[in-house]
Order: C-alpha cells, then sequence, then structure tokens
C-alpha cells in the first residue's frame, strides 16, 4: 500500500527512516550501489521528498502503528 513521507528521524545507529503517514517507519538509506538515494543525505533533499508515496509493506501486512497517535 502506498503511503507519503510525512517527516523524517534518525534510527539510534545514524540511519535516516522515514515516517509514513499511516503511523509506520521506513529506512530510506542511501548505499550505493544498492540502494541509490542520494536525496536523503541532505536536509534540502530530504524535504524535496515529503508527501513521496513509499510502498507500505507494515500496511500490507496488518501490522500495528510504530507511531502511536498522540490525540
Amino acid at each position: 500500500m502506498q503511503q507519503p513521507i510525512i517527516g523524517y528521524h534518525l534510527d539510534e545507529e545514524g540511519h535516516w527512516v522515514a515516517e509514513l503517514a499511516c503511523g509506520h517507519n521506513q529506512h530510506v538509506r542511501h548505499q550505493p550501489p544498492w540502494t541509490e538515494r542520494p536525496w536523503v543525505t541532505t536536509e534540502a533533499g530530504r524535504r524535496s521528498r515529503l508527501d513521496l508515496a513509499l510502498e507500505c509493506v507494515k500496511c500490507d501486512r496488518g501490522e500495528p502503528r510504530d507511531n502511536p497517535r498522540s490525540d
């Protein structure tokens, strides 16, 4: 299921994690030659990808949210 990126944070190892609208998190690493995401290395690059839809396999599997709602 496609879900838009609404924010980012760093994990405990210093890797960027996309926060998706569904409440799940997904790593967005730039690790050439396997994964090419040079945009993740700069603040402007990450900001330019806000609202980009990523495939959320956690939604597909029906997993609970990584980020509980605060409301």
